[in-house]
C-alpha cells in the first residue's frame, strides 16, 4: 500500500504569508508615524509625514481623516492579535487594538475635545473605525465607553447631514452646497450596520440614481448646488467605489447584490493598470488621494468574502486585491536612520518606491496607510 503524501494547503500558507507582509506593514507605520501628542502619555496619533516638517504641532495639519483609517488600520492588525493571541510585532507592549483606542482619545483631544467637525465625510469615516474598534473591545472584553461617546457624538451629527434637499442623499460639509458619495456611502454604510437600514437603503438608491454613470459602471463624485440649482461634478475616484460596494453588501437587497456584481467588474475594467502582465488598482498619488485605492481595497477584500455574491464575482474582487498588494510588497524599499531601518511603500503599485519615493524624500502618512491598508485587505479571512 502506496505512503500517504502530504499534500500542501497553498492557500493556507497564503494567508501566513499575507498576515506576515500586514504584520510588516502594521509595525512600519507605527513605527516610524506613531507618536504621541505634545509628549503626552496615553495619547497617539499618525505623524501627517516624515521626516516632520514643524516641531509644534498644531502649526500644521493633521489631518482627521487620515487619523480615522489610521485606526481603521489599527483595528485590522487588532483583529489578528485577537485571533492568534500575538501582537502585530511579536513583543509584549501595546496592542493594536490598544493604540486604537488612543488614536480614538487622541482625535478628540486634537480635535479641541470633540469628536465632530465640519465635514461629513470625515465623521463618516470615522463613525466607522469607531464601530469597528467597539465591536473588537467587545470581542475582547475591554472598556467600550470612549467609543460609545464618540457613536453617540457621531451618529446624530450623520443623521443631520441626510435631508430631502436634492432629493436625498448626505452633505458634505456643515456649508450644505454639495451632496456626494464621499460623504453618502461611508454613511450609508455606517447607517446599515447600526440598525437603521432603512434610511441607508435610502442613501444607496440615492446614489444609484443621481451618480451612478451606467455607462461607466461607477460612481460619480457628487451634485454641487450653483445659484440654486445641482450641477454634477463627474469625477471618478477608487475610494467612492469602496464604501458604495460595502454598503451594498450590508444591505444585501437583491438589487443591491446584483449593483455590487456589475461594481467589481467595471472597477476591474475601469480602474486598473497592468502591471508585470496583472491588473493591479490604480492610485491618486499623494495627499489625500495617497489613501483613496487602500480603501476601495478594504471593500474588495469584504466582497472577496461575501457568501452573497456569485464565486466569479468574489474571485474578481478577490484577485485584484492579491495582485495589488503583491505589488506594493515587491515595490517596498527600506530607509535607513541611522541606528535602524524603516520600510516604505510607494504612492502607486505599478511603481517601486524607489522612484515614487526616492530616498530622503519626505514620505507621507496617507500613502502608507493605503499600502498598509491593501496588504491587511489581502491578509482578510471570514
Amino acid at each position: 500500500m502506496p505512503e500517504s503524501v502530504h499534500v500542501p494547503d497553498h492557500r493556507a500558507a497564503g494567508a501566513v504569508r499575507a498576515a506576515g507582509r500586514a504584520d510588516e506593514a502594521a509595525a512600519a507605520v507605527i513605527g516610524h508615524f506613531g507618536h504621541r501628542l505634545f509628549g503626552l502619555p496615553f495619547t497617539h496619533l499618525g505623524a501627517v509625514a516624515r521626516p516632520a516638517q514643524r516641531l509644534w504641532p498644531l502649526g500644521g495639519p493633521w489631518h482627521y481623516w487620515w487619523q480615522a483609517h489610521y485606526l481603521d488600520c489599527l483595528v485590522d492588525a487588532g483583529r489578528r492579535e485577537l485571533e492568534r493571541e500575538q501582537h502585530y510585532d511579536g513583543a509584549f507592549g501595546l496592542s493594536a487594538g490598544a493604540l486604537g483606542g488612543r488614536v480614538l482619545g487622541t482625535i478628540w483631544l486634537r480635535n479641541f475635545l470633540r469628536f465632530t467637525n465640519s465635514y461629513y465625510d470625515d465623521m463618516a469615516w470615522l463613525a466607522l473605525a469607531a464601530g469597528r474598534l467597539d465591536a473588537l473591545a467587545e470581542a475582547a472584553d475591554k472598556p467600550r465607553w470612549l467609543n460609545r461617546r464618540a457613536l453617540r457624538a457621531l451618529g446624530p451629527a450623520l443623521e443631520s447631514a441626510h435631508t430631502q434637499d436634492l432629493g436625498g442623499g448626505l452633505w458634505w460639509n456643515t456649508k450644505r452646497d454639495f451632496k456626494n458619495t464621499p460623504a453618502t456611502a461611508p454613511a450609508a454604510l455606517f447607517f446599515a450596520r447600526t440598525g437603521q437600514r432603512g434610511r441607508a437603503a435610502e442613501l444607496v438608491d440615492w446614489l444609484r440614481e443621481n451618480l451612478y454613470d451606467a455607462g461607466e459602471g461607477l460612481y460619480r463624485d457628487g451634485l454641487r448646488l450653483v445659484g440654486g440649482s445641482p450641477v454634477l461634478v463627474p469625477d471618478i475616484y477608487t475610494y467612492n467605489q469602496g464604501p458604495v460596494l460595502g454598503a451594498l453588501l450590508e444591505l444585501g437587497r437583491p438589487q443591491d447584490l446584483e449593483q455590487a456584481e456589475a461594481l467589481i467588474a467595471a472597477v476591474a475594467a475601469k480602474l486598473t493598470t497592468q502591471h508585470e502582465g496583472r491588473p493591479v488598482l490604480k492610485t491618486h498619488g499623494d495627499g489625500d488621494g495617497g489613501l483613496f485605492t487602500g480603501i476601495l481595497a478594504r471593500y474588495l477584500a469584504l466582497a472577496a468574502e461575501s457568501a452573497t455574491l456569485p464565486e466569479a464575482a468574489r474571485s474578481l474582487a478577490r484577485s485584484l486585491v492579491a495582485n495589488t498588494a503583491d505589488a506594493f510588497w515587491a515595490g517596498r524599499r527600506f530607509d535607513s536612520h541611522r541606528s535602524w531601518e524603516v520600510l516604505v511603500f510607494s504612492k502607486d503599485p505599478a511603481v517601486p518606491a524607489k522612484t515614487s519615493y526616492p530616498p530622503g524624500e519626505q514620505v507621507e502618512l496617507s500613502t502608507q496607510l493605503q499600502a498598509w491598508m491593501v496588504l491587511e485587505a489581502a491578509a482578510l479571512r471570514p
